[in-house]
């Protein structure tokens, strides 16, 4: 059995609809809303304390020692903002031995391109610094527990090394974001 429904439209022009077709209508449309979840966030890790190990030439890729440096202690710089640890151990350090949540950050460089600061600030599309570093979240055991390429890249105006500082702030947005 067909039932007819008739809805007057502002321009008066009468849209008949089966019962069916018009309840199945008003269920889809009021199921739009209903349905749009939030996607389901990722468990955040966690830790007491960090230990950063120093980063390492590769056998095919080697980065000035300035750079190297610099990377470490600005991460260490950047990882102290983010309040997420108790402790932050540096490479080396014993004491981090005894920590039983201990997650260990290593930094494996994939690419690096040392660019000109004089030829950033005559023109803006030469000279551009750039480091990529595989960065490796661990448990004590190499169980990686994260691992994400990040780059840190100085473009225009500034000295090379501010590069080193990008790459740091990167790090930091990761551990922000995943602990």
């Amino acid at each position: 059995m067909k039932h007819s429904v008739s809805l007057a439209v502002p321009n008066r022009i009468a849209v008949s609809l089966t019962g069916a077709a018009l309840v199945l209508a008003i269920a889809v449309l009021a199921a739009l809303p209903a349905n749009a979840a939030p996607p389901p966030q990722a468990q955040k890790l966690t830790a007491s304390a960090i230990q950063i190990v120093r980063t390492q030439n590769s056998e095919t890729l080697t980065i000035p020692e300035d750079f190297r440096v610099a990377t470490y202690e600005h991460v260490i710089e950047q990882l102290e903002k983010t309040k997420k640890f108790q402790k932050i151990y540096r490479d080396g350090d014993r004491t981090a031995d005894g920590v039983a949540d201990l997650v260990i950050l290593k930094l494996v460089p994939s690419a690096f391109k040392q660019g000109s600061q004089k030829e950033r600030e005559v023109t803006t599309i030469k000279g551009a610094t750039s480091i990529k570093i595989n960065v490796q979240f661990t448990k004590k055991d190499g169980t990686v527990l994260l691992e994400k390429e990040v780059e840190g890249k100085v473009r225009f105006y500034g000295e090379n090394l501010a590069a080193t500082k990008d790459f740091a702030k990167k790090v930091a947005k990761v551990v922000n974001e995943n602990f």
